[in-house]
């Protein structure tokens, strides 16, 4: 792999940009998609652009990102012969000629139909092997890019309807499926993984989620899991937290505190809303508690990496032209991040004697240079 400096700018180490990110086509709910699904490998081509760009280090995906998962064929990945065993290869060329490195890989358990009513947590038996074994798939592509981290996001994982659930089995079965990730790592010596890490979220694509929060992954790691110390959290901030009405800044410091921060999701959010995943700072919200929040990690000493966890502006798509738009946002994050980490750098410990409120006024003041 060519070789390529760290970003190491106060307290992050290197920048991730996801498959996810810069692949979306901008559909939701309420509207199908506004631009074209790129190809992965072309999405892998705008990435190392960016790396060669100077614009990230680090690229993540989840499995499906990069290849189509086919229930009936749960090790094409090892078959040379395979369409998916190439396009690996492929993209891996291309990274690798950019210098762009992986820091996560995630088993997608929301994307599938037979995942609807969850994965490691589905009520079914069959299916929660069936999961396990695409989270086998998924550990086995992360070896072959060399992941840092395997992550795993909540997704369909949670429940609607409380009469209806398993309440008895639910947190033993996510124990049994998240368990069963370390014991496939150390049993097939997958030595590219420095940790794990859960990211929880408080509700969406499910009514509630089993794990709603940050408190509650630290929780079940340190109570349910055999290897908490190869297990951490990465909060999506500040999406996911502030959709609980949590704060940013006490969320860094509380993981911190019981190092468990593995790495950063990053974007923006409306507090109590749907997951907006805005571009940093972008919205009419969050650009305070993302300055703060980015000042906490900086006074704690805690450095590593933040992974964007985000999309552009639906209104923002290009139809006629995908891969400027994309180009852009990748652009529009990094410099975010940028501007983030100059505002928090500003900020001195408030003087001697002030009041909490002028304090505070004090550190907009040095923050907006005023």
């Amino acid at each position: 792999m060519k070789a390529r400096k760290n970003y190491d700018k106060g307290c992050v180490t290197q920048r991730s940009m996801p498959f996810w990110c810069v692949g979306s086509p901008l559909s939701d709910p309420f509207g199908g998609a506004v631009m074209d699904r790129l190809d992965s490998l072309e999405v892998a081509k705008l990435i190392a652009e960016a790396g060669e760009a100077g614009l990230v280090e680090l690229t993540a995906f989840h499995d499906d990102d990069l290849v189509p998962w086919d229930p009936k064929h749960l090790e094409d990945d090892l078959d040379p012969k395979s369409a998916v065993y190439h396009k690996f290869r492929e993209i891996k060329k291309v990274l690798d000629a950019a210098g762009v490195g992986v820091n996560t890989a995630t088993c997608s358990l929301h994307g599938h139909p037979m995942f609807r009513d969850g994965g490691l947590c589905n009520p079914d038996p069959k299916i929660r092997k069936l999961a396990a074994r695409k989270v086998e798939r998924t550990l086995r592509i992360g070896k072959f890019f060399g992941a840092k981290h395997y992550v795993y996001w909540v997704a369909r994982d949670g429940f609607e309807v409380p009469a209806v659930t398993k309440w008895g089995q639910v947190y033993d079965w996510l124990a049994e499926g998240l368990n069963h990730v370390t014991d496939y790592i150390e049993a097939q010596k997958l030595t590219n993984y420095v940790g794990a890490s859960v990211e929880p979220k408080p509700n969406e694509p499910r009514g509630q989620m089993f794990l709603p929060t940050s408190g509650h992954a630290v929780g079940f790691i340190l109570g349910r899991l055999k290897r908490p110390d190869f297990w951490g959290v990465n909060p999506e901030l500040l999406q996911h937290e502030s959709m609980a009405l949590m704060n940013a800044c006490m969320t860094v410091a509380y993981l911190c505190s019981l190092k468990k921060l593995k790495f950063l999701h990053f974007g923006s959010q409306i507090k109590a809303q749907f997951d907006n995943d805005f571009p940093p700072l972008v919205g009419p919200e969050g650009l305070k508690e993302t300055v703060f929040m980015f000042k906490a990690l900086q006074d704690i000493g805690w450095k590593g990496i933040v992974e964007f966890d985000c999309h552009m502006l639906r209104a923002e798509g290009t139809p006629n032209d995908p891969r400027e738009s994309r180009r852009q946002f990748i652009r529009n994050c990094t410099e975010a991040l940028d501007i983030a980490l100059k505002l928090a750098a500003r900020i001195k410990k408030p003087a001697a004697g002030l009041s909490a409120t002028q304090a505070d006024l004090a550190s907009l003041r040095q923050m907006c240079a005023l």
